[in-house]
Order: C-alpha cells, then sequence, then structure tokens
C-alpha cells in the first residue's frame, strides 16, 4: 500500500516560523558558485597564550603591512583590525590586458579575562604574524587604611 499523507493547507501558518524563507531572499543576488576574491575569507587567525602577568596573542595576517594594522585595547576588549590590498595586473605589450583588484578590511575581536594595562602593551608584525604582549593591569582590590 502506497505511503500517503493527508493534504493540511493550513499546516504552515499553525508552525509560526518568521525567518523560514530568509535565505530564498537573497538567493537571487548571489552570482552562482562564483565566489570572488575577499569573499568567505577566513577571520584573523588567533592564538592566545598566557602566563602569570602577561598574555602573548600571535594573530596570522599574511601579505598584510605593518602599516594597514590596527589594535584597539579597551579594558580586556582587543580588536585587530587589517586593511588588505591586493592589485593583480597582467600585461602584454603596452597595452593592458588585465587588471584586478581587491580592498578590503578583516577584523577580529575577542575579550580577554584579565583587563590589560595598555600603557605598557606591545606590538610587533614580522612576516605575516603579528605578536602582541599584553600585560595584565594589577587587581585593584579594596585597600585597608590604618587608623593613627
Amino acid at each position: 500500500m502506497a505511503n500517503l499523507r493527508r493534504y493540511d493547507p493550513f499546516a504552515d501558518l499553525a508552525r509560526f516560523d518568521p525567518f523560514r524563507n530568509f535565505d530564498d531572499l537573497f538567493r537571487d543576488f548571489r552570482m552562482g558558485n562564483i565566489t570572488r576574491e575577499g569573499e568567505g575569507q577566513q577571520p584573523i587567525r588567533i592564538d592566545v597564550h598566557e602566563n602569570e602577568a602577561a598574555y602573548t596573542v600571535r594573530a596570522d595576517l599574511p601579505g598584510v603591512s605593518k602599516d594597514d594594522i590596527k589594535v584597539d585595547i579597551s579594558g580586556n576588549r582587543i580588536t585587530i583590525a587589517a586593511e588588505i590590498k591586493r592589485v593583480d595586473e597582467e600585461k602584454q605589450g603596452g597595452n593592458l590586458v588585465r587588471s584586478e583588484r581587491y580592498f578590503g578590511e578583516q577584523y577580529r575581536s575577542f575579550t580577554l579575562e584579565h583587563d590589560i594595562d595598555d600603557s605598557k602593551a606591545t606590538a610587533k608584525c614580522d612576516g605575516g604574524v603579528l605578536v602582541l604582549t599584553l600585560p595584565k593591569k594589577a587587581p585593584q582590590g579594596s585597600r585597608k587604611l590604618q587608623i593613627h
């Protein structure tokens, strides 16, 4: 015997899901399976190491010059932003045959457990790896006053 299911035209209305067709809304704006350079890029990959006094953060930023990197420290929140510029040209003879450019920005923001002493923090970029040394702020606990 065939597996038959009764059609209920109101079944979808009973199951209210306002975002059910949200992906379909943008499907027509995508260009098939063509991915342009910069689309779908991985976020900035980081490694965070901690000792008693400081955090050490290593961030992979291949092909980015140190002048195009910005680091913002706000309490225990760290933001790394990198401006990416890629220019690819092919010339044949005196005429330019093909030129492709990509300009974009990647950023990564994360929170550490302890506040950072931003006056002692250092940053160094070498070979596409950004190394941040972020000393922890001394705990601002309560202090007992001696009465004279």
